[in-house]
């Protein structure tokens, strides 16, 4: 079994910011086939910011413990900023993760700029970030690992 730390083990037994968000101003879903982890983020935006974040996750403990992190980071940040949460900057929020979880960092990144992007093109908006890269190529090297 592999060894969390207490900040993902605090994420994984209360996780923060659990549901929906009726009406939101975008959705952003990702999953993983082989784990089983499914994670869709939830974002309600006002003047450029993330207002609320949301997420439904189904899968192991750190899946919970990231999108409870990823969350938390993304609530009260512009757009821009929100988008540029990267996987590394999850797993170092959570003072790491085993090496065999890594990969839930890059899912909760990916299914959080889903979200943005989402949102964004329902709005006809560009936001600075999300063009470097599309969500399709992120994590693919993580994509065969599983929990």
């Amino acid at each position: 079994m592999p060894i969390y730390s207490e900040k993902v083990m605090d994420h994984f037994m209360n996780p923060r910011n659990v549901g929906e968000i009726e009406n939101a101003d975008g959705v952003g879903e990702v999953g993983n086939p082989v784990c089983g982890d499914m994670m869709t983020f939830y974002i309600k935006v006002k003047d450029n910011r993330l207002e609320d974040v949301k997420f439904r996750t189904f899968g192991c403990g750190a899946a919970i413990a990231v999108s409870s992190i990823v969350s938390e980071m993304a609530m009260g940040k512009t757009l821009e900023q929100a988008a540029a949460i990267t996987p590394a900057l999850v797993a170092k929020e959570l003072e790491g993760l085993p090496k065999q979880k890594y990969h839930c960092s890059n899912l909760g990144a990916q299914a959080l700029r889903k979200a943005i992007r989402n949102y964004a093109t329902k709005e006809g908006i560009q936001i600075k970030g999300l063009e470097m890269k599309g969500d399709e190529d992120e994590g693919e090297e993580h994509e065969e690992k599983a929990c």
